[in-house]
């Protein structure tokens, strides 16, 4: 039995979930509302505040399924009622970052500021040179930190860039300077 499939999710007061027949599982809380189409031939039951997921055999595909289904679920309960938050530093001289209305200007050495928009249900916030990624859907809150951090990756012998707050960034030496003269 998978040890993460097996166990059940506690459903927080406010928060409700809807299975349909074809396991499009809809949850509402207070901050929002998540649907997602989970894996058909898992079993998903809701009763009494608690969600369990059980597989119908013991086939490598639905062992496989078991704990992703009860993963997936967990996040998009967590989400709605305490959504996700990544946070990006922005490292080097005369790098930052600034709010414009909903979209985010880089400016990160390029010629030109780099504008960022992002998509429907993801919040950005600014302060110290810290990207605040907020949003109720793990994934796409994960994506959009992804996208930033690719506007410029940290590069390896300065540590100028975009990186997660935490994030250690291994430091390569420059070059040696030449030892004695040649003649």
């Amino acid at each position: 039995m998978s040890r993460i499939g097996k166990m059940p999710i506690e459903l927080p007061s406010g928060v409700t979930v809807t299975v349909d027949e074809r396991n499009l599982v809809t949850v509402k809380g207070p901050k929002g509302e998540l649907s997602q189409r989970l894996p058909r031939p898992m079993i998903i039951e809701v009763a009494d505040g608690v969600i369990n997921v059980r597989r119908p055999s013991e086939q490598k595909q639905h062992r496989a399924l078991h704990g992703l289904t009860r993963a997936l679920l967990a996040n998009m309960v967590t989400g709605v009622t305490e959504g996700f938050e990544k946070r990006l530093e922005i490292q080097g001289v005369g790098y930052r970052a600034e709010m414009q209305g909903r979209n985010l200007e880089l400016r990160l050495g390029y010629a030109q500021p780099v504008l960022y928009q992002p998509p429907e249900g993801i919040e950005l916030a600014v302060q110290d040179n810290i990207v605040i990624v907020r949003g109720i859907d793990r994934q796409k809150v994960g994506q959009v930190a992804a996208e930033i951090r690719a506007k410029r990756k940290v590069e390896p012998y300065k540590g100028k860039g975009i990186r997660y707050v935490g994030e250690r960034v291994r430091r390569k030496a420059g070059k040696a300077a030449k030892v004695g003269s040649e003649g």
